[in-house]
């Protein structure tokens, strides 16, 4: 061995070691945050009967007119009469539990007892599921983000005061777990690229939601209150609200199963 020749030094490799460890093991759903190595992807959550509505609430869906709703549209046990919507505005059946409702309007308490006890089981899927692959993600924060499939929870508010895109193939499932409320800032989208499909994303949240005006948001919400949709704002997915709904010259399309 010559002097110049250099020697192996073992603390030195350790340390490349561990840093490429860490390199490989940070994932990222936008700017931060780390996906579990062993994620077990996510299963649909099982709407049954709530499946069918576009609109379901437990006391009513009022409406600032003219929207325009693509699915059926159903309250329980709350009388028709709160169901502010107007035929033409639907396209689809408006389901009430009693003669009470907008004139197009078909009773069968039935058919909403079960689509509402359907909506509070899928409630319970979606909020009891574990080992969630992203917990508090930007401490609430995810506008500007793109979302990997996968299971995410937070302790907070979730807000979208820019854009967020989902990303991913036709058969992943997004689940977001909200301890708080959804606000959704005015003009800003949800968006799903890479073949996501809407019906695969699901929003758990045990707080209100606000759609802002003119936005537009992808997926099923569940809550277990108030879904309210500001001026103009759009959804392609569910409006499943434990409390009410209310619209205010809105488009919701029931996705494509």
């Amino acid at each position: 061995m010559t002097k110049f020749q250099h020697r192996s030094n073992p603390r030195k490799r350790l340390l490349a070691a561990l840093l490429a460890v860490a390199v490989v093991g940070v994932g990222s759903a936008g700017f931060g945050g780390a996906a579990a190595a062993d994620s077990i992807p996510q299963t649909p959550v099982a709407l049954g009967v709530a499946g069918t509505f576009a609109i379901l609430s437990k006391t009513g869906v009022t409406d600032v007119p003219s929207s325009a709703v693509t699915g059926n549209v159903g309250s329980s046990p709350i009388s028709g009469a709160a169901i502010l919507l107007t035929c033409p505005e639907v396209t689809g059946t408006i389901f009430s539990v009693d003669a009470a409702g907008p004139p197009c309007k078909v009773t069968d308490a039935t058919l909403l007892t079960s689509a509402v006890g359907d909506m509070g089981i899928a409630y319970t899927d979606a909020a009891g599921r574990v080992n969630p692959d992203f917990v508090n993600l930007g401490a609430g924060e995810i506008g500007g983000r793109t979302l990997v499939p996968g299971l995410y929870t937070w302790s907070t508010d979730v807000s979208l005061s820019s854009d967020v895109k989902l990303s991913g193939g036709p058969d992943d499932v997004f689940v977001f777990q909200i301890s708080g409320n959804i606000d959704q800032a005015p003009a800003k989208n949800v968006t799903l690229v890479g073949g996501v499909q809407a019906k695969n994303v699901f929003w758990q949240t045990a707080g209100a939601v606000t759609l802002g005006t003119t936005a537009h948001f992808e997926g099923t919400i569940l809550s277990k209150t108030m879904i309210a949709m500001n001026t103009g704002a759009s959804i392609n997915g569910r409006l499943l609200a434990q409390t009410a709904v209310t619209l205010q010259s809105n488009t919701v399309t029931e996705p494509v199963e």
